[in-house]
């Protein structure tokens, strides 16, 4: 009987020996741990905002109480106007976009104490949300650095704050009628796709709803005013909301003034310089006008490349027009001069050699002149009169050209003082 309570006792004892000391502290320990429970998650999904019953929740209609379309209220704060192209008539904005709007059938979460509570944007694909888009955009960027650049806020009272930072390229319908001196409307428009004003409508928010950074610089233009607008149409199928934001853009002169207007004066004044060259240096006139009226056509050219190609005439198309014609009439003038002088200055044909007078016939009217005491008349040549009327046009031209040009330099800077 002990024999073999020993020998139980032995093949125990033997078989712990066996195993190895980590494997022993392994298996000991494996014995004494409870396995893990799992902690209750705290979480917030969307089933918990959401009413009970999925099916009194339609994403596809907007939240009307009582009746009253839904107002969404809108906020813009634009960070940056840049890439204005008047080719295309496009130019670029920086926003942050924010849309408000109160939907009464969510439900509030029970462990929300704070004044709003953060909700992962995806959700809006299960939720109601404005199907507003930018009217006029032709393209929109939407900004993932470093992370999507959106937010998605709950209010204690169910009202959702939806807020995202976009790029958008925008068209601008420009007038060039008075350019340089031209102030655009560029528009910013939000509309409604597809529910009418029955359902929803758009309003500004009543605090703030237009944010525009006082530090935009832009180098041709200047932002000298911006507010906000209702642009709601009515369609075929219905009113649809909209709302826009307007910023009104003058055009700064100076780049004008140093880069047009001045060299095209200067280039009309050279063109006078023809009237104090003497009317026989054809090649020195001729060259002279027909270099100023061709530097003249390149600086018109050059004032148009930026622009598009419009049928109406433009004030800087009038103001060129007329330096052209100037420098034209300078060229016409030598030519009247040209004519006037004839051909005077061609060689004279041979005359045939006069029989020199005789000493006696030399004497009496040597004796005539002594007696009469008349003065030697000259002889004034048909070339020399010729000379005379061409230097007297080219005198009255030194006049009136630049006089003519001023009086109507000064009109134009005079119609169009009011738009510098």
């Amino acid at each position: 009987m002990f024999l073999f309570i020993f020998l139980l006792l032995y093949d125990r004892i033997s078989a712990d020996i066996a195993l190895c000391p980590l494997d022993f502290y392994h298996e000991q320990f494996a014995e004494r741990v409870e396995p893990e429970r799992e902690e209750p998650t705290t979480g917030l999904t969307i089933h918990d905002i959401l009413p009970e019953d999925p099916k009194k929740y339609d994403k596809m209609r907007p939240p009307k109480k009582d009746g009253q379309p839904t107002k969404v209220y809108f906020h813009v704060t634009v960070m940056g106007l840049d890439s204005i192209d008047e080719g295309s008539m496009t130019y670029a904005a920086d926003i942050f976009f924010a849309q408000t709007w109160k939907d009464h059938r969510l439900r509030l979460p029970e462990n929300m104490t704070s004044e709003y509570r953060l909700l992962e944007v995806d959700w809006l694909k299960n939720m109601w949300r404005p199907d507003s888009f930018f009217k006029n955009a032709k393209s929109v960027t939407f900004q993932t650095m470093t992370i999507p650049n959106h937010y998605m806020w709950l209010y204690k009272d169910k009202t959702i704050l939806y807020m995202v930072k976009l790029t958008l390229r925008l068209s601008c319908a420009m007038n060039f009628m008075i350019y340089p001196h031209d102030t655009q409307e560029c528009k910013l428009q939000m509309e409604s796709l597809s529910h009418t004003t029955d359902d929803m409508i758009f309003q500004w928010d009543p605090d703030v709803p237009l944010v525009v950074d006082e530090n935009i610089e832009l180098p041709q233009l200047a932002l000298v005013h911006n507010h906000t607008a209702d642009c709601t149409q009515v369609y075929s199928t219905g009113n649809f909301t909209c709302l826009e934001v307007v910023f009104e853009l003058k055009r700064r002169l100076g780049y004008y003034l140093f880069h047009t207007y001045i060299p095209t004066c200067l280039i009309v004044i050279m063109s006078w310089v023809s009237f104090w060259i003497k009317p026989e240096a054809a090649p020195a006139r001729v060259t002279l006008g027909v270099t100023s009226l061709l530097t003249l056509s390149t600086q018109h050219a050059k004032s148009q490349a930026s622009l598009p190609p419009v049928s109406y005439l433009k004030a800087v198309d009038a103001f060129m027009s007329v330096c052209t014609i100037f420098v034209f009439m300078a060229l016409m003038e030598y030519c009247l001069v040209n004519i006037v002088l004839g051909d005077s200055d061609l060689p004279k044909p041979p005359q045939p050699a006069k029989k020199p007078d005789s000493i006696f016939d030399m004497a009496a009217k040597e004796n005539s002149f002594l007696l009469t005491g008349a003065p030697k008349i000259p002889v004034v040549t048909p070339a020399q009169r010729a000379r005379n009327r061409a230097i007297n046009i080219d005198r009255f031209s030194r006049i009136f050209f630049p006089l003519l040009f001023t009086v109507l330099n000064g009109t134009y800077w005079i119609m169009f003082a009011e738009y510098i």
